[in-house]
């Protein structure tokens, strides 16, 4: 099973920009079955998801964060004093609340509502790119609980089938597989992420390519069931042990001080 990623360069995005503008300045054309990946920091650069540093301390951030997150835990429960949290869906440091590859006045977010951005780029692409089938995902990075470093990850996708179950299927020795998933929008994004860079290579958008068969392009957006079953809450997780052991404390702008 192969695939290309070929990342794009792109001029710098700033607050406010306007996103549909910053696509096609920047890519020429998209191919048949290729799937766009987009950087969740350009994308809520665009939505003018940012917040204008007041103090610029990390009581300010940590407060800022709080808010953001789906669910939080005290820093002071980590040596580093960072936020543990839960932000749609995913299990991540400081709920995308991020200070890189943005002016030093402020603060990005995450996007509102990332899938409803990946629909929008996917209408907006398949149109002005004569394309029928075409992918969007919308990609972070994330660390990996028990290794050092970073990955991507998908905070949405697009135009595709996100998981692609192998239940049913035999293994080498005829052996039916019971649970298997393949999270198609998940291993694409780490890919993809890896080849565009984590510092200053200014290669936002990613075009992946020459997929193979196991992807499968639909021609509607992901329904709200697809996307629920894409996800998984805490308490069913197989680390549900782990998530459920800890005192998460509920955010969102009312729990903020």
């Amino acid at each position: 099973m192969s695939f290309t990623v070929t990342p794009i360069k792109t001029e710098v995005v700033k607050p406010g920009d306007n996103l549909e503008d910053f696509l096609l300045a920047s890519i020429k054309s998209l191919p048949e079955k290729s799937i766009l990946v987009v950087t969740s920091k350009i994308v809520a650069l665009c939505e003018n998801r940012v917040v204008k540093k007041k103090l610029g301390n990390r009581w300010e951030k940590q407060n800022l964060v709080k808010r953001e997150a789906d669910f939080y835990l005290d820093p002071k429960a980590s040596q580093y004093d960072l936020m543990l949290t839960i932000k749609d869906g995913t299990l991540a440091v400081n709920a995308g609340v991020d200070e890189s590859n943005v002016d030093q006045a402020h603060y990005v977010l995450l996007p509102a509502d990332s899938f409803a951005s990946a629909q929008k780029i996917w209408q907006f692409c398949r149109q002005q790119f004569k394309v029928k089938e075409l992918g969007v995902i919308i990609s972070d990075s994330k660390t990996f609980p028990l290794k050092w470093g970073v990955i991507g990850t998908a905070l949405a996708f697009c135009g595709f089938k996100g998981l692609k179950s192998q239940i049913g299927q035999p293994d080498i020795f005829g052996r039916e597989m019971k649970m298997t998933q393949i999270n198609v929008a998940e291993a694409l994004a780490v890919a993809a992420v890896f080849n565009m860079g984590e510092t200053n290579q200014t290669q936002p958008l990613a075009i992946i390519s020459q997929l193979p068969a196991i992807v499968e392009f639909t021609d509607l957006p992901p329904l709200k069931q697809e996307i629920d079953g894409w996800l998984i809450e805490p308490a069913d997780d197989v680390y549900a042990q782990l998530l459920m052991s800890v005192n998460w404390l509920k955010g969102g702008r009312g729990n903020a001080q």
